[in-house]
């Protein structure tokens, strides 16, 4: 039986997670990941990634979002809300642009995240 996480834990989760995006470590954004990590946005087809808008596991996620942050050296995320679930947590934030994305990061029993997802407002 899955453990449910306490919403406390999976609020400093999503903290943590911009801090470490912020502070452009991304070490320290993967080890908040599990190494069968899936993430899907419409930025990794973009990036010349895979054209389902899916990458899998640490690796993969370590060569996207390596590139990525090298096209995005002023790359600022500012939290507006955190939405929490049982496994589960939605960061509500603002980028460097001011747009504003929700990144849905499901997380297993240890706590590790398991999906993301970068989820853009259609307009």
């Amino acid at each position: 039986m899955s453990q449910h996480h306490q919403p406390a834990t999976l609020a400093a989760l999503g903290r943590t997670w911009v801090e470490a995006w912020n502070a452009r470590d991304l070490e320290r954004v993967l080890t908040l990941y599990d190494e069968a990590a899936v993430m899907t946005s419409d930025r990794i087809p973009s990036l010349g990634f895979d054209a389902s808008g899916t990458v899998r596991g640490k690796e993969s996620l370590r060569a996207y979002w390596g590139k990525a942050l090298g096209l995005i050296p002023n790359l600022h995320f500012t939290v507006i809300d955190l939405f929490v679930s049982p496994d589960s947590v939605v960061v509500f934030y603002a980028n460097e642009r001011g747009k504003k994305i929700c990144e849905y990061l499901r997380v297993n029993d240890a706590g590790l995240i398991v999906q993301g997802s970068a989820n853009h407002l259609m307009h």
